[in-house]
């Protein structure tokens, strides 16, 4: 069975990267038929925190990203220790010593040299008495994984075939001297265990996959197919990194940004399938397809969330707005109609609200010098409530007579006279509606 996950760490909001990740993971397993795990890699005590963690689960469950289950590394860490002793028992996990300020002169020095700043493994040849002198010096002990210095080959369902010599890579820190298991390591078995078959995530994880399959391998298992997926740049290219806290999936939605846009963008972003509004997960999964995704840097605009939101908006049924029309204080008897002549001019739900105090309370005329007098000789021919759809019409047609203008000199001044702006609903749905006019 196809078993993926997403897999964030409960230390901030989640934002549009993070959901690209979670929603292919979340888009293969459904294809499949398969199972989606949520799992929360919160085994950092100090910057975890739990506000985030709901977060994280109610920013999927407003998108409709619902997991088959939910797991916490914080639950897990005796099976990381009991993991950790199995790769000390093969010689893969070896003690260190040195601080960052000897890592960095010993980088520079290989740098100074024209050698590739790789960690020169010198913690392979510390004896267990000269463990314990650094020990009582007041050194702490970390791990590493010692990686087979061989090719590390996979073929990533986006990149192609990837290949990286471990020689190149530092063997990988796993568990820091006070005891905290690393993302590398605590993800690898869990991913074992949960019986992970499928991974997405972004191109920036590549090295951390080549050292996560050697540790999955010694483990005793087969690592999982993997796909990376290209990053995400602004408009002109620049680097989005900086921005993401902008993007983060709860500011978006307060925005007003309809979920099923926000999917629709993200599940064909950097594609070669063109963005098109898809208003449920199942028809996005349909025709979600790993191959079709380039390597490439994806330029992303958080403008074009709103076309995709404006169409879902005016395109929901009544049946599903009806609460939110209530609240507002429509009247019942006239809410369906409201929602029928207000929808086609809105972008978000909150958009309403401002064409129903237009309607309720009238707006500020907007008229010209010029039209002064005419506006003033139309208002006289205004026929009395209550207005009908054919009020418009008929009101119109006696103020042509009247002065004889026609088009847009008769029909834009009596429009920015009752509503104060120059476009909107049409005027004849429009009318019926309006409760009060200040012309």
């Amino acid at each position: 069975m196809t078993t993926t996950r997403f897999a964030p760490s409960p230390t901030g909001h989640i934002h549009v990267g993070n959901l690209r990740t979670a929603l292919m993971n979340y888009l293969i397993a459904r294809k499949a038929g398969g199972t989606f795990i949520l799992r929360l890699d919160d085994t950092d005590r100090e910057r975890s925190r739990q506000e985030y963690a709901d977060g994280i689960q109610r920013d999927l469950e407003w998108l409709g990203l619902h997991w088959d289950r939910i797991e916490r590394q914080s639950d897990r860490l005796d099976r990381y220790a009991e993991a950790a002793d199995s790769l000390r028992g093969s010689g893969r996990l070896y003690e260190v010593f040195e601080t960052p300020t000897e890592l960095d002169l010993k980088r520079k020095k290989q740098l100074n040299m024209g050698r590739p700043p790789v960690y020169d493994r010198a913690g392979l040849g510390l004896s267990d008495d000269r463990k314990a002198a650094l020990r009582a010096e007041g050194r702490e002990g970390y791990w590493r994984f010692r990686l087979d210095h061989e090719r590390i080959e996979w073929p990533d369902g986006i990149i192609g075939e990837v290949s990286i010599d471990a020689a190149s890579v530092s063997d990988p820190v796993l568990i820091r001297a006070d005891g905290q298991v690393l993302y590398t390591f605590a993800s690898s078995v869990d991913d074992v265990d949960m019986g992970v078959t499928d991974i997405v995530r972004g191109a920036d994880h590549v090295t951390n996959t080549a050292t996560q399959i050697q540790i999955i391998r010694a483990l005793g298992a087969e690592p999982p197919r993997f796909a990376h997926h290209s990053l995400l740049t602004g408009p002109q290219g620049e680097e989005l990194s900086k921005r993401l806290g902008t993007l983060s999936l709860r500011d978006l939605r307060e925005q007003g940004v309809a979920p099923q846009a926000l999917l629709s963008l993200m599940a064909r972003l950097g594609s070669n399938q063109p963005v098109a509004l898809r208003m449920d997960l199942d028809e996005l999964a349909e025709g979600f397809d790993l191959s079709q995704f380039g390597a490439s840097p994806t330029k992303f605009d958080a403008e074009d969330l709103w076309p995709l939101t404006r169409e879902r908006n005016q395109h929901l049924p009544y049946d599903t707005v009806r609460d939110r029309i209530a609240a507002m204080g429509v009247p019942d008897d006239i809410a369906p109609r409201f929602w029928d002549v207000a929808r086609q001019n809105i972008t978000r739900l909150d958009d309403l609200a401002e064409w129903w105090a237009l309607m309720r309370d009238g707006a500020q005329p907007a008229i010209a010098p010029e039209d002064a007098e005419f506006v003033a000789q139309a208002l006289a021919l205004l026929p009395p409530r209550p207005w009908t759809d054919a009020t418009w019409g008929e009101w119109t047609a006696a103020v042509k007579s009247a002065t004889g203008r026609k088009g847009k000199g008769l029909f834009m001044p009596l429009r920015k006279a009752l509503t104060g702006m120059d476009h909107g609903p049409e005027m004849a749905g429009l009318m019926p509606l309006l409760q009060n006019i200040r012309a």
